[in-house]
């Protein structure tokens, strides 16, 4: 029903934001002599705010057509190396001849990314991807928002998550590279010891856990307290709704992703709204470029997608409130998952000190409860006044985070 009063809510709006929208271009027009004038301004920052406050916010484009290596512009596209329903593998494949124009003709290391699949689409990752895409060859999940995938397509849970990184790191052969942001952690560390194990050729040479609840329980956040507190049959009988028609997922069970976002937006609401006065300020005074860094951001930050029934209540279930991973009782297909079988894949975690998602401590957990990878073979970085966010994106993640990840990578490259 939640669903339902959510699309109706927009389509209802309609009318009023047609006419903001009309109103934006009068009052913005070079044409109207009162455009310039205090009220004109006013005018369309109030039309400006409310269109921008009730449209749809649907997935970003990446952006990424060219790279700066060592000066020479390396043009990117992107090529989808595998598939299901669920998700993309995007390799952003750079361009041969401009790679040896900047004298990087020799081979460089492959990297899967995995995205968060927590509400956002893999886009937040833009930045992130952008650094990798300097020293390796980078590969991205593209997860797909559940609304879009037919009931018929069956179900997609965390189990299927797992399965899905193992089969992503298959595709791309031997003793690849993977680096989990965030949620992705326990799921790709499960598939790291299964495949190693098993003793796959295509095992990661190394694994990058970057603000993950490996242990949810050590230094725990709001969010955390929030999955500890509430009883699991809280979060399935009221975070959980039908996709309502026309979407192709009509009738799926699903975690929306607009509940997701108002869960965040709640979480820190004086700087949410403090933001968008100042965005209403800088639209009356003119200042474009504060008004297109504003827009910028939560042009992202609103682009949000849903999660499946399945994969939400168990990653809760499994990660938030009965930790199973680190107390060594996760199974998958009945079978345990053995983290002191990982012995030759090296292991790295970069935690932000003022992470309030992932508490300083989860993502380091993962060194304790995988007692069998050599001394040398690991390090653990703990990056000082950053968040979470920072940890994978901004300025001090490119000056000091990113180079520590590209040498302990290259370190451990058994391919080159």
């Amino acid at each position: 029903m939640l669903y339902a009063l959510h699309e109706y809510a927009y389509h209802a709006a309609s009318p009023l934001r047609l006419a903001a929208q009309m109103a934006r271009s009068f009052w913005g027009s070079h044409a109207n002599p009162a455009s310039d004038t205090a009220l004109g301004r006013t005018l369309y920052a109030s039309a400006e705010m409310f269109s921008n406050l009730t449209r749809r916010y649907g997935k970003p484009a990446w952006g990424i057509d060219t790279i700066d290596i060592d000066g020479v512009d390396v043009r990117v596209r992107q090529v989808t190396a595998w598939s299901s329903p669920w998700c993309r593998m995007i390799h952003f494949a750079r361009d041969r001849n401009d790679l040896r124009r900047a004298g990087r003709a020799a081979f460089e290391p492959a990297v899967l990314i995995v995205a968060p699949l927590s509400g956002h689409y893999a886009t937040l990752l833009r930045g992130t991807v952008r650094e990798f895409l300097k020293d390796h060859e980078v590969y991205v999940t593209d997860w797909t928002n559940a609304r879009q995938v037919p009931v018929l397509e069956g179900r997609f849970d965390f189990y299927d998550y797992i399965d899905h990184v193992r089969d992503m790191l298959r595709a791309l052969g031997p003793r690849p590279h993977v680096v989990a942001v965030c949620q992705p952690g326990p799921p790709v560390l499960a598939a790291a010891a299964l495949m190693a194990e098993d003793g796959e050729e295509s095992r990661p040479a190394s694994m990058t856990f970057m603000g993950s609840p490996i242990d949810a329980r050590l230094s725990p956040t709001v969010t955390n307290r929030l999955a500890e507190e509430k009883p699991f049959t809280w979060f399935k009988s009221q975070m959980i709704h039908t996709v309502p028609p026309p979407y192709p997922g009509a009738g799926r069970r699903v975690y929306p992703g607009f509940v997701q976002l108002y869960s965040f937006m709640s979480m820190n609401e004086e700087r949410h709204v403090d933001a968008h006065w100042d965005y209403f300020g800088s639209l009356v005074k003119g200042d474009g470029d504060s008004a297109a860094k504003h827009l910028e951001f939560y042009d992202e930050y609103l682009s949000v997608l849903d999660l499946t029934e399945e994969f939400y209540l168990q990653t809760i279930d499994i990660v938030f409130q009965n930790y199973l991973l680190p107390k060594g009782e996760l199974t998958h297909n009945g079978r345990p998952v053995k983290l002191d079988a990982i012995t030759d894949v090296a292991l790295m975690t970069v935690e932000g000190e003022e992470d309030d998602i992932s508490g300083v401590g989860q993502t380091q957990a993962a060194h304790k409860i995988c007692p069998n990878i050599p001394k040398e073979r690991r390090e653990l970085l703990v990056q000082p006044k950053v968040g979470h966010y920072g940890v994978f994106n901004g300025r001090r993640f490119r000056e000091e985070i990113y180079p520590r990840i590209r040498a302990f990578i290259r370190g451990n490259d058994e391919l080159r």
